[in-house]
């Protein structure tokens, strides 16, 4: 096996675990805000945000003002918070370590949550966005995904289309999203010659509607040369769609797959249970023992080893979160399909399974992201019961970093393919075709064929992505926060 191994306005990045219990202990030592004199700012979301990351950041000990001691008073806390702007000025500038690329804030946490549960207001297209030539403002997009029901579905758009014109305006890398942000818009198809962009007449209209994603993308079954071959493309690692992934793995498993093929090219992560549920699903001859381990700040690390020391610990289920029983597969190698966009709970489960179990990797390497996080809301445990009225602000700060059975963790650069591939704009193919390029890669390696890559093709290159301003954007995510300790 291989050893290889700030933040969006509207963006709650949450890296779900499971087993972590809420408590509302008070705060001994804390000290809440002083009410405002007139015209004066209240500071109430300021000091909401700075108590969170006092008591749960995983970065604390890197940000010299979150120190337990950093202000002898609430007024010289207050005369600290009241130097930044806004919120979000504050949690970017002035209580995130430099190191923190995945801590966010968000100023509607209901939007989060309808996004957690897999509900967005969508035209049904997933695209990437590439750069026509290295010197020059214009880009493109290519179709990467057009989800069932939508309105991209019912007009006829296809993956592998590509489109760089929208409402009748070249595309650039800095009016993309101007130009793709209203419900309405048209978009102009386009085609590639070598390395010239081709404009064609063909349209698009699309309107964007309110969207429940099914992340069980493709499911099936291949008949490959005497062998059941199971294949997925799963979208994201969404916990309201366990049960959906738990059939799908039955299915599989009724048909008595030798090999599984694991689509994450686009899957940018998600909850952490969900992850940690995949991995069983995948393997299941390895209940009980331990798929990945939790590192705190300092303080909650010492609190954690001090009065259960258990609760450190994410161990191979056998059952989902509602009690169903999961659908193992007993596998002892797993093909993973992987691009750049592969991140948070996608490297999670590669990382988790790596010490049991050979993970081929084939594709690009991955984002690395390793860290997670929780939500904070404004209440005294900063649980949503109870949460201030106020105001809709929430914090989601990493909290904690993932490490495997084997020690393995801080991949930053990400995580290396065994076998490198990347996709031609040119010749996408269809997900879950056999001849997609991807795929068919998949495939020779398990059937030994003789291995051929298509040559890379370093024409374009990829300056973004549809979801990039989505709340869950890349994330991993935990769904309950732990008690508070008292200072």
């Amino acid at each position: 096996m291989k050893n290889s191994m700030k933040i969006y306005k509207l963006v709650l990045l949450v890296f779900l675990f499971g087993g972590i219990t809420i408590s509302c202990s008070d705060d001994a030592d804390d000290k809440g805000p002083t009410p405002p004199v007139a015209g004066e700012r209240s500071l109430v979301v300021e000091n909401f945000i700075y108590r969170g990351m006092n008591f749960y950041y995983l970065y604390k000990a890197d940000v010299p003002k979150l120190a337990d001691d950093a202000f002898a008073t609430q007024a010289e806390r207050n005369n600290f918070l009241d130097n930044y702007s806004s919120p979000e000025d504050l949690f970017d500038n002035g209580v995130t370590a430099s190191q923190d690329k995945f801590s966010w804030i968000v100023d509607d946490y209901v939007e989060l949550e309808r996004l957690f549960s897999g509900v967005s207001k969508t035209s049904g297209l997933s695209y990437g966005l590439v750069r026509n030539c290295s010197s020059c403002s214009e880009i493109f997009a290519y179709v990467r995904l057009v989800l069932p029901n939508t309105s991209a579905d019912e007009e006829g758009v296809e993956r592998g289309m590509i489109f760089n014109r929208v409402d009748g305006q070249q595309l650039t890398d800095t009016n993309f999203s101007t130009l793709l942000a209203p419900d309405t818009f048209t978009i102009g198809l386009a085609k590639l010659e070598e390395s010239n962009i081709i404009n064609l007449e063909e349209t698009f209209t699309l309107t964007k509607r309110e969207y429940v994603k099914n992340p069980v993308f493709v499911s099936k079954v291949l008949e490959i040369e005497g062998k059941n071959v199971g294949y997925i493309y799963y979208d994201s690692f969404t916990a309201d769609f366990d049960k959906e992934l738990n059939d799908a793995f039955g299915e599989f498993k009724t048909a008595n797959v030798s090999d599984l093929v694991l689509d994450l090219r686009y899957n940018g992560g998600g909850s952490v249970r969900t992850a940690t549920d995949m991995a069983a699903m995948i393997t299941g001859q390895f209940a009980g023992q331990l798929f990945m381990k939790e590192v705190w700040n300092a303080e909650y690390q010492a609190h954690f080893q001090s009065t259960n020391p258990e609760r450190l610990l994410n161990k191979f289920n056998t059952t989902l979160k509602t009690g169903e029983v999961i659908n193992s597969l007993n596998l002892g190698k797993v093909y993973v399909l992987t691009t750049g966009r592969s991140a948070s709970a996608s490297e999670l489960v590669i990382n988790g399974l790596d010490p049991y179990i050979d993970v081929v990797q084939i594709g690009e390497t991955t984002t690395g992201k390793f860290q997670a996080s929780v939500t904070l809301y404004d209440s005294q445990n900063f649980g949503r019961t109870n949460a201030n009225t106020t105001h809709t602000y929430a914090i989601q700060p990493l909290v904690l970093k993932s490490v495997n059975s084997a020690g393995v963790s801080d991949y930053i650069n990400g995580l290396d393919p065994d076998y490198v591939i990347s996709e031609d704009y040119q010749n996408l193919g269809q997900l879950g075709d056999p001849n997609e390029p991807f795929l068919k890669l998949a495939l020779d390696v398990i059937l030994g064929n003789r291995i051929s890559i298509p040559e890379s093709k370093e024409l374009f290159k990829p300056v973004g992505e549809s979801g990039m301003d989505q709340l869950d954007y890349q994330k991993m995510y935990i769904d309950k926060i732990p008690e508070l300790i008292n200072k």
